[in-house]
């Protein structure tokens, strides 16, 4: 399977708050590193992070040329290469926009929830359509309490949410990022 296909993005926004109100949350600076590590470690192609907050923007292209170009990169090799798929980006209209350029296609967009309703596909029937179609795909996570149905009903299929044992259903974004790129590459 190649991995290259597939893009990851970050949305913070419209997301729900904890009261399900459609809001915005804060870039958090654990989501970006951990989450790139994870983007180069699986092969992904690109990991957008996703605000329509400019100051938010700033404060994450800041910690990105730290990394990317500031003494971070001489600091730790590994982490500039990681940080190098990390592209900001205003929308999710800027993220997709950002794929066609680099495609000439459009991408498929698969969304993840802790709650999602509705249809959802097996991570099973995902891996074989990444194995057998051109793609690209991208893979939307979320903050906060869930991504907004607005961005729901953009989507061209929900990913099954991940199970742990019991009611409890709350996993940190990364985590789940992290699960769902083994589930879909795992061996």
């Amino acid at each position: 399977m190649k991995a290259g296909k597939v893009y990851i993005a970050l949305l913070h926004g419209p997301v729900y708050d904890k009261k399900g109100r459609v809001s915005v949350t804060s870039i958090v600076n654990t989501d970006i590193h951990d989450i790139a590590r994870c983007a180069r470690t699986f092969g992904v192609a690109r990991f957008y992070i996703a605000t329509p907050i400019e100051g938010q923007r700033k404060l994450a292209d800041a910690i990105l040329r730290h990394w990317q170009s500031g003494f971070g990169s001489v600091h730790n090799p590994s982490r500039k290469e990681a940080f190098s798929l990390v592209e900001l980006q205003e929308s999710l209209d800027g993220v997709l926009n950002d794929i066609h350029c680099r495609t000439g296609r459009h991408a498929r967009i698969i969304v993840t929830g802790a709650h999602l309703t509705g249809p959802c596909i097996s991570v099973a029937t995902l891996r074989g359509m990444v194995r057998l179609e051109k793609g690209p795909f991208l893979f939307l996570f979320g903050t906060g309490w869930g991504l907004a149905r607005e961005v729901l009903e953009r989507a061209d299929f929900q990913l099954e949410p991940i199970r742990g044992h019991g009611t409890y259903n709350h996993l940190p974004v990364r985590a789940a990022v992290a699960i769902f790129l083994d589930r879909l590459w795992g061996r």
